[in-house]
């Protein structure tokens, strides 16, 4: 059976041709989705945020905070616009799993953005403390499709070193508590099972996700600056009252990290 498997074609690990140019690029397509849509020209800002739950987004626009993007072309997505602590963000709601997530950075980049902030729920692996609590994502196992399309096979994918150490500096001068490590990227969410978690706990991975590792394997292919957060707040549903992010949704306390981080990254990338 092994030799089998070892002799089949599989098309997501072969045939992908990293070093060619892409036929069908982001460019491509934000400039016929303006021509459609009758857009103004304009970019989005050079920092933007994935909300893939949507709730800093629900929180924003409940108060009143975000005001949509009148530039920005996607067909699929609304791009927001706010200002925290005198800084200018996008954010985009609701881009689940890896293929959407990279498809969306890419048009983020097309657009003008220089750093996209992934904020993402996710689902605990190794009981480090009680939910809900921060990640930041070192690297991903790639248990997924997309980052395959991006760099060759490998175990995982990992933050750009530059803005590791920057964090790593950033971290040490706030009182949020944020944990450093090894998610778990699947495509799969319902089948999370019993054996594929004990796996991922042996290679002390701390939670699972579906953004980063496709977003680590772009951003390193394409020379862009990403940043991956998981935001642990539940045990996969194993208990009664899981799923709870805290204070508005825990959008607060996202915000909190966000900025920290904007500002840190902005320090080395004056516009």
């Amino acid at each position: 059976m092994k030799d089998d498997l070892v002799s089949i074609d599989i098309p997501l690990l072969h045939h992908k041709y990293f070093d060619h140019p892409t036929v069908f690029t982001p460019d491509s397509l934000l400039r016929e989705a303006k021509r459609q849509k009758s857009l103004p020209v304009g970019k989005a800002p050079s920092i933007c945020i994935l909300d893939p739950d949507g709730d800093i987004v629900s929180n924003l626009l409940a108060k009143k905070r975000a005001k949509l993007n009148p530039h920005w072309p996607c067909y699929h997505t609304e791009l927001y616009n706010f200002v925290n602590e005198e800084m200018e963000f996008g954010i985009i709601g609701g881009a689940v799993g890896a293929s959407f997530a990279v498809l969306v950075a890419e048009e983020l980049f097309a657009s003008g953005c220089r750093l996209v902030i992934s904020l993402t729920s996710s689902g605990q692996i190794l009981p480090i403390e009680k939910p809900p609590y921060f990640i930041l994502i070192e690297m991903a196992l790639r248990d997924e499709g997309t980052s395959y399309h991006y760099l060759p096979p490998n175990k995982y994918s990992r933050i750009n070193n530059e803005l590791l150490e920057l964090l790593n500096s950033a971290f040490k001068r706030t009182s949020l508590v944020i944990r450093r490590g090894a998610t778990w990227t699947t495509d799969a969410p319902f089948r999370e099972t019993a054996k594929a978690i004990e796996y991922c706990r042996s290679e002390g991975i701390l939670s699972v996700e579906m953004e980063a590792a496709a977003l680590y394997a772009f951003a390193e292919a394409k020379g862009k600056h990403v940043i991956c957060i998981a935001h642990v707040t539940n045990m996969m549903g194993n208990l009664e009252n899981d799923f709870e992010k805290g204070d508005a949704e825990g959008s607060m306390e996202a915000l909190k990290l966000i900025t920290l981080i904007a500002k840190s990254w902005k320090k080395l990338h004056v516009e």
